[in-house]
């Protein structure tokens, strides 16, 4: 495979890199030459020749369709009804010691990039181990057992967080002693992906928004609504990425169309509200041009003509920017998903102040911004923007790391569907039936 590092693409370049999107595959992705699943589902690129850029997958098996306590998608949300995860009472450390000079990284291709990591090893004296995973199901197993001892942290997805937290194999970890944590946007310091009761079980690391991408040729008055795809007047000219979570923007859009459904949370749905949501996307089934499953895809959709609208992420609105389409993005008025990332704690870590040390230097602005732009994401460091803008001009704005309180209200971040609903009930739809769902839609 080809290794890469951190090098600003000139403004037209597609960055050969694991980039975000949106979906989750549901089933095994076959390897090629071109590109392979990255560990947390982003697909990684070999060559630009290929123009074949990743989205993030969902490969999440019926495991994670167990009755967890779930919470909402905003900070700081706590239910009485909640239940404590295993390790809720194991206390975290109260200072950094001494490095272990040795961390076990469990991550996504390219989390632990030389770039950062060789940087990180002289200051520190920890030497970085790292393995690879290809897929939600790999994070699980290899962590089960808190890890067994041989790994110290996990980059773990949002729609993982709550499994590895209920299955007791993360421990909590102490904020305090993450010097740029004060620095975070609001809505990453305690999110429903890494916190439960208050307890902090990861720290945010990065995050992406799934935008209504449009063409401004086609679309004279810019789009406010999420209704353009599922409009029948723009038939054969829509995509959407391949994934079951394609039913909780459906759900958002449901919330406020269908007040009467009384949807309160996406990914908390009883099966009249799931209904409604599958209804809706076969419907729309029909006016897809194609669903697409690389982010290079959708690109090239836009660039050549093929559609017109679409979901997306900031990334393809950037690259299709500097390539002189004619396009831009917004989060309409019903808000819109998102998802972000978290470094957790491994149960049985056997190295935790080398992983204290990692997570507080992969927490400073230089590293948020150069992770951001080297996959094409957004930073939770709010002082990481004028790195990025250092590195890349336009990119703060371009991947919204410039966000204000009103723009993250209107986002419902990913986490996985599970049996426990809102009021405390366990008839709620969980993540296994979404999977089998989305392929009757596609069908």
């Amino acid at each position: 495979t080809l290794k890469l590092r951190l090098v600003m693409p000139p403004s037209n370049a597609l960055t050969p890199a694991c980039l975000p999107g949106h979906s989750r595959l549901t089933a095994a992705a076959t390897s090629t030459t071109a590109d392979r699943i990255c560990s947390n589902g982003r697909v990684k690129v070999d060559t630009l020749l290929d123009g074949r850029l990743g989205v993030r997958t969902c490969a999440i098996a019926a495991v994670v369709a167990v009755t967890l306590g779930a919470c909402s998608s905003t900070p700081a949300v706590n239910r009485p009804a909640t239940p404590q995860p295993p390790t809720a009472g194991v206390k975290p450390l109260a200072s950094v010691g001494a490095g272990e000079d040795q961390l076990n990284l469990l991550t996504i291709d390219g989390y632990a990039d030389s770039s950062w990591t060789l940087p990180f090893t002289k200051a520190s004296g920890c030497k970085v181990t790292t393995k690879y995973v290809a897929s939600f199901d790999e994070i699980v197993t290899t962590m089960k057992d808190g890890g067994g001892g041989k790994w110290d942290l996990v980059s773990a997805t949002g729609d993982a967080g709550l499994q590895l937290i209920y299955s007791g194999d993360v421990n909590p970890m102490n904020t305090a002693l993450i010097p740029d944590y004060i620095s975070f946007e609001t809505v990453f310091k305690s999110p429903a992906f890494n916190t439960v009761n208050g307890v902090h079980y990861g720290i945010s690391l990065q995050w992406g928004p799934n935008v209504l991408l449009f063409s401004t040729k086609k679309f004279v008055n810019p789009l406010t609504s999420w209704s353009a795809i599922y409009d029948v007047a723009n038939k054969g000219l829509i995509t959407v990425p391949d994934n079951p979570m394609q039913i909780a923007d459906a759900a958002l859009y449901l919330s406020k169309t269908e007040p009467a459904l009384n949807i309160k949370d996406p990914f908390e749905l009883n099966q009249k509200q799931f209904d409604a949501a599958v209804s809706l996307l076969k419907q729309q089934h029909a006016f897809i041009k194609r669903y697409w499953a690389l982010v290079s895809d959708e690109i090239s959709m836009f660039q050549n003509g093929e559609v017109v609208v679409g979901a997306a992420s900031p990334y393809q609105t950037v690259q299709l920017k500097a390539a002189g389409a004619p396009v831009a993005d917004t989060i309409p008025t019903e808000g819109a998903t998102a998802w972000g990332d978290s470094w957790m704690l491994a149960a049985k870590a056997a190295h935790p102040n080398c992983a204290y040390m990692w997570v507080a230097y992969v927490s400073t602005p230089k590293v948020q911004a150069q992770q951001a732009l080297f996959f094409g994401e957004t930073p939770v460091n709010t002082k990481a923007c004028a790195e990025m803008e250092s590195l890349q001009a336009g990119s703060c704005a371009g991947y919204h790391a410039d966000a204000t309180g009103a723009y993250f209200d209107a986002l419902k971040f990913w986490k996985t569907p599970i049996t426990r609903c809102l009021d405390g009930t366990t008839g709620c739809i969980p993540y296994d039936q979404w999977v089998a769902a989305w392929t009757a839609i596609k069908t």
